[in-house]
């Protein structure tokens, strides 16, 4: 069964850091691009982060840019976001999501066009 499972989210007050994870399994995972949006209740969606698991380039939404780090373990089919410095307007359900590039999460497409997506980590933190 092709999958992607997060875990890592939680609650953090201000300035404070989390480490998201995001486990592929059942597909090859070296074929695609491994990205986070995220939803909060009333807001727009927003595509936050995303690598290529095969050149290694990167995608930042400029608010998180410096904060958030992204990163990728292939021998473990892993991608992982690095938050730091971590801000109230972070709050919301991150969701990981895997597509041939990063253009989905660059251009926050909804889940339904993108190959695989996960159900999703809460994020909440507090001021």
């Amino acid at each position: 069964e092709e999958q992607l499972v997060e875990s890592g989210g939680g609650l953090v007050q201000a300035g404070g850091s989390l480490r998201l994870s995001c486990a592929a399994s059942g597909f090859t995972f070296d074929d695609y691009a491994i990205g986070w949006f995220r939803q909060a209740p009333g807001e727009a969606r927003e595509g936050v982060s995303c690598i290529s698991t095969k050149d290694g380039s990167t995608f930042y939404l400029d608010s998180v840019k410096g904060r958030f780090t992204i990163s990728s373990d292939n021998a473990k089919n892993t991608v992982y976001l690095q938050m730091n410095s971590l801000r109230p307007e972070d709050t919301a359900v991150y969701h990981c999501v895997a597509h041939s590039t990063c253009s989905g999460v660059q251009y926050s497409w909804p889940p339904y066009e993108y190959e695989y997506w996960g159900q999703g980590t809460q994020v909440t933190v507090s001021s």
